[in-house]
């Protein structure tokens, strides 16, 4: 996709369409197109400090421009608190556009045009902005002022700082105080003038439209000037490393050849959108502090989340033949398995686990499965089979936060009051806005999908006693399963046994798709397409699928406001994107027809342009026009999307021998 001067020249367009490039070690740069930040999360360069933690932003952006020809032209953007936009650079834009991920303007000015690359150095905390002058009557000079803090990417700078700038008028250092990381701006062949200025009170509307503060002030070190020619081009580079940055055109040559190494593991059938999504695939996977690997959930804003991880594997690791990465993130999480239990958040630095979750364990069993069906791996399987036994022991005999087998039933049951266990998490202080106490539906059917693959490996494994034990609680879990149907509405409740009684939750909800979309179901043929018809009536929408249906009561159709707000319709109404997934496999089981239901996943091609660029984000109103909302990069949306994606595409092409 080529944006153009309608869209780059348009200050609302071309500040509200943003970019993201990443490390593999949690940092990253992101931005707008019109390159001023709306954001407190926009940077150059964010370091991962701590990998994939600490994330912290040093250097916040920069403003270009070039003299040429006798007359000035600004490239740069920024809007400030009293709504002042300058400069206005946007408007010299001629096109942006993401080739081979790395985002590119050309900016047109009098008979010259501009080329402008941007990207992050893979592994290392260094970004680049390459320029090179593609055509012009004469020699340009390019001027760039950096604009500098040292702060947590979720916080907002004020005040002058008191940094140490050094330089010997070719580079930049910057130590901000005693035991900071030190970091460095150069110009390749060009020269450094220190300056040392504060700008103030620059305006982030994406934070005003949160309800959060807004402003920031931040630091000018000095400006770096060198001339340019018709076919040069000059590395702009920001770098958090000890060693001297690797030269531009090389970590450019290694960016671009990841990217396409992405794309080649698709089906040949695969369209350019499918092939943008494998590209946007790698940014969430990285390498832990630990030497593990691991997977952030989104970004700008989320961290590693064991859930997430789980849920976005299949896809973005093992449908694309990244076996060993599928591996090294099983083994690396399930070290913290700890009480029969998956954290929700993965430590970092100090903070320790957080084992607030009932399902991340229980998505870790179906990562399994599909990498194991995708591939054998007898290592991996012998060692994480002791682990899916204690597992399995903890939550029958009873693990954290009332999680366990009801022995009655055979189902399991999770929850106390002000507890959110469940995907559906938000929370406010002391009030979970979703609780689902009892026996969530998704929970009960990854459970007993979690029975069936220890069996299996039990079995393989010649394990009687497992075995035996694990089909009788899969046969009680079966047959209760029953007591999810609402014959009355010809569906699956959401909840059963609510508060530990014996009410049920009737509200309409996604999560009977998982139900519905997980290889081992008690569901009849019948009940799978009722479920599916009543999903498709209520809940979907062309990014997403409802948290709600819109005829529910406590309907949210806006995800927008402050915190509060936006945590009220979270999970009560707000689209989902990754439930596209679940709801075009399932629509797959019920039906057989594997166009019709890759059918369902196209819109999503529109959704790449509509927030975040060749990339999906997390979630969009409930109502129409279904405006995208939350963190603009999701792990699990680009994941659940291409593995449906790809897992259809098998089946419905004849050629493909109706692999799944």
């Amino acid at each position: 996709m080529i944006f153009g001067r309608a869209l780059c020249g348009d200050w609302r367009e071309a500040s509200g369409r943003e970019w993201l490039v990443t490390n593999g070690l949690g940092g990253y740069a992101c931005g707008t197109i019109a390159l001023a930040n709306t954001r407190r999360y926009h940077g150059l360069l964010i370091a991962s400090l701590l990998p994939p933690g600490e994330r912290t932003l040093l250097v916040a952006k920069f403003d270009a421009a070039v003299e040429y020809d006798g007359r000035r032209f600004e490239f740069g953007a920024n809007e400030f608190a009293d709504g002042t936009i300058a400069p206005r650079g946007f408007v010299h834009i001629e096109s942006f556009a993401q080739p081979e991920g790395v985002p590119t303007w050309r900016y047109a000015f009098a008979d010259a045009l501009l080329e402008m690359r941007l990207f992050i150095a893979p592994l290392a905390s260094t970004s680049y902005v390459g320029f090179t002058l593609l055509r012009g009557a004469g020699r340009a000079r390019l001027e760039i002022k950096p604009y500098v803090t040292y702060r947590g990417h979720h916080a907002h700078a004020r005040g002058a700082p008191a940094y140490r700038v050094e330089s010997d008028g070719t580079d930049c250092r910057v130590l901000a105080f005693d035991g900071a990381r030190p970091y460095r701006l150069t110009l390749d062949g060009g020269r450094f003038e220190t300056e040392g200025a504060c700008y103030w009170n620059f305006f982030h509307r994406a934070e005003a439209e949160r309800g959060l503060d807004a402003v920031e002030d931040l630091w000018m070190p000095g400006r770096f000037h060198r001339e340019i020619g018709v076919g040069e081009r000059a590395y702009f580079v920001a770098t958090a490393e000890d060693a001297a940055p690797v030269d531009g055109a090389e970590v450019e040559r290694r960016v671009v050849a990841a990217a396409a190494a992405a794309a080649s593991r698709l089906p040949p059938s695969a369209p350019p959108w499918i092939r943008v999504l494998a590209r946007a695939s790698t940014q969430f996977l990285v390498r832990r502090g630990d030497g593990g690997t691991g997977v952030i959930a989104g970004y700008p804003w989320f961290g590693e989340w064991g859930r997430d991880a789980m849920v976005s594997l299949p896809g973005l690791a093992t449908a694309l033949g990244r076996h060993d990465l599928a591996a090294a993130v099983l083994r690396s999480y399930a070290r913290h398995v700890d009480r029969g239990m998956l954290p929700n958040c993965l430590p970092a630095g100090d903070a320790p686990a957080q084992y607030n979750t009932a399902d991340a364990t229980l998505w870790l069993f179906q990562a399994l499965h599909e990498h194991l069906a995708a591939r054998p791996d007898p290592e991996l399987e012998a060692e994480l089979y002791p682990t899916l036994l204690k597992i399995v022991k903890a939550h029958v005999q009873g693990t954290r936060y009332a999680i366990g087998v009801d022995p009655a039933d055979g189902l399991l049951r999770a929850g106390e009051p002000g507890t959110q266990l469940t995907w559906m998490d938000a929370k406010q202080g002391d009030h979970a806005f979703t609780p689902r106490v009892g026996k969530p539906v998704e929970i009960n059917a990854l459970w007993l999908n979690a029975l069936d693959l220890t069996m299996r490996l039990a079995e393989r494994h010649s394990h009687r006693e497992a075995y035996a034990a694990c089909r009788r609680l899969r046969a009680a879990a079966t047959a209760s399963f029953h007591r999810f149907w609402n014959a009355e509405r010809g569906c699956l409740y959401d909840v059963i046994d609510v508060d530990g009684g014996t009410a049920v939750d009737a509200s309409l909800r996604p999560n009977q798709l998982i139900a519905a979309a997980l290889p081992y179901s008690p569901l009849t043929a019948p009940e799978r397409r009722a479920i599916v018809d009543v999903c498709a009536r209520e809940l979907l929408t062309s990014y997403g699928l409802r948290s709600l249906g819109a005829r529910e009561p406590g309907y949210l159709g806006e995800y927008a406001g402050d915190p509060v707000r936006r945590d009220s319709a979270y999970h009560q109404g707000t689209a989902w994107t990754w439930l596209l997934g679940p709801f075009a496999w399932a629509h797959y089981l019920a039906y057989g027809d594997a166009r019709a239901a890759r059918a369902y996943l196209e819109p999503a091609a529109q959704f790449l342009d509509a927030d975040c660029i060749g990339t999906l984000g997390e979630i969009v109103d409930g109502d129409a026009p279904h405006t995208a909302r939350g963190c603009f990069a999701q792990a699990w949306s680009v994941a659940q999307v291409l593995h449906a994606w790809i897992r259809l595409e098998r089946l419905a092409e004849p050629t493909n021998g109706g692999v799944r």
